[in-house]
């Protein structure tokens, strides 16, 4: 039997990633203002309508993926087998950690992104210890 903490964490990562999916999606320019301010926002949309175009096309495919990235969370949040909750937590965990890793060294490069590094690395760490909670709470589970 597994964990029902495993459902909650992931329903939990699912509503972020639908969420975020659907706005990215949808409310592309009003997310990207939010998210990164005007100034930023206006640099990241392109400066070429062919470049706008291409840009807008590409956020809203991984807006997409992201949709369905928390549809699949979703479906998995049922899964009952302790085996697979487990290395699907550890997965997740290596998945966020290293999106820190890779805003922590590559994004802060890019002079538009420079200032929103920190926040976005810091929600990628807390993301992954969710997982590590998790893990935490199924190893003490497991041997008491």
């Amino acid at each position: 039997m597994g964990s029902s903490m495993f459902t909650v964490i992931c329903i939990l990562h699912s509503l972020i990633a639908l969420t975020c999916g659907s706005l990215i999606m949808f409310y592309l320019k009003e997310i990207s203002v939010f998210g990164h301010g005007i100034e930023t926002a206006r640099k990241l949309s392109g400066s070429t309508p062919h470049d706008q175009l291409l840009i807008q096309i590409s956020n809203s495919f991984a807006g997409l993926l992201l949709f369905v990235v928390g549809f699949l969370l979703f479906m998995v949040a049922f899964v009952k087998d302790r085996e697979f909750q487990s290395s699907f937590a550890k997965g997740c965990v290596l998945l966020h950690l290293s999106m820190a890793v890779w805003r922590i060294y590559f994004e802060r490069e890019l002079e538009a992104l420079a200032w929103d590094w920190p926040r976005q690395a810091v929600g990628d760490i807390v993301l992954a210890l969710s997982w590590v909670f998790f893990l935490v709470y199924s190893w003490r589970e497991k041997y008491d």
